[in-house]
């Protein structure tokens, strides 16, 4: 059984499943098809991603274009960390638009992210990330957009004092008004 909270993004939605627990421990079911289809939620996940982050890692903001968009279901299996899922859809009311929540091991959250969306997160303790995607990565249609990019401004819970860890192929992503938003 899952909750599921609409975000002011439109489509991107927070879940939240049901955690079975007793003496020994718990259970928690993060994907039944069957229970997704009843929330409308209907689409085929083909590969499934577990990354592993230091603390005060960037990574993101991330797609792919067309025709291997990705929707995803990200989970946070390990720490804690702030996800964010910015619409990039031009024909949307909520275009440019981002939020942000914190996942983590022990709040069992998922954002489900639809295709159309730059991902990204940064690590607020040494965390893992666990993620299905619609699509199968496909290096040729990788692109994202700046994680500081000013049009944007996500407000990211950065360590005082301290700059994010990012990849170099990261600290070379265009802004939005510099990139060719495919959406």
């Amino acid at each position: 059984m899952i909750t599921v909270t609409v975000t002011p993004v439109k489509d991107l939605l927070i879940i939240e499943p049901q955690l079975f627990g007793d003496n020994r421990g718990w259970l928690v079911e993060t994907y039944n098809v069957e229970e997704f289809a009843r929330h409308g939620i209907t689409e085929t996940f083909v590969q499934d991603n577990h990354s592993s982050s230091a603390q005060g890692v960037l990574r993101g903001l991330h797609f792919q274009r067309p025709p291997f968009a990705q929707t995803k279901l990200v989970r946070c299996s390990k720490g804690r960390l702030w996800d964010v899922a910015v619409d990039m859809r031009k024909n949307s009311p909520t275009f440019k638009q981002w939020f942000g929540l914190e996942l983590s091991a022990e709040n069992k959250k998922m954002l489900f992210i639809p295709a159309g969306f730059a991902h990204g997160f940064y690590s607020l303790e040494d965390c893992e990330l666990i993620y299905k995607c619609s699509n199968v990565y496909h290096p040729e249609v990788d692109s994202g957009i700046r994680w500081n990019d000013p049009e944007i401004a996500i407000q990211w819970p950065l360590l005082p004092g301290s700059t994010p860890t990012l990849s170099d192929k990261d600290t070379q992503l265009l802004t939005v008004a510099t990139a060719d938003i495919p959406f």
